[in-house]
């Protein structure tokens, strides 16, 4: 099967900085799309950027010119830049990834487990 591992989480404060990674690995015959998911306590998943293996990304108008997705196609890798973080990006991040186990099957999506980020104000 297919794993997402997530990493760089944490507390920053108002206008401070995080970057989050994200690395798939199993049986990975292709990845389509990657991208980047938030919950907030209370509220619904939502998409936060994504990119495509040939590079357009997809962005949420509450994060455009703040964060910024990049990915590593060599390394199953996909980033996410976040700045001028605000309190109301508190959430849960969690990683998704399109992704082809075989050339005969269907792509389908894979989570990772999530990975807090709190922005204190």
């Amino acid at each position: 099967q297919v794993q997402l591992v997530e990493s760089g989480g944490g507390l920053v404060q108002a206008g401070g900085s995080l970057r989050l990674s994200c690395a798939a690995s199993g049986s990975i015959f292709s990845i389509n799309a990657m991208g980047w998911y938030r919950q907030a306590p209370g509220k619904q998943r939502e998409l936060v950027a994504a990119v495509t293996s040939g590079g357009s990304t997809n962005y949420a108008d509450s994060v455009k010119g703040r964060f910024t997705i990049s990915r590593d196609n060599a390394k199953n890798t996909v980033y996410l830049q976040m700045n001028s973080l605000k309190p109301e990006d508190t959430a849960v991040y969690h990683c998704n990834a399109y992704v082809r186990t075989t050339h005969w099957n269907p792509p389908r999506d894979y989570w990772g487990q999530g990975t807090q980020v709190t922005v204190s104000s």
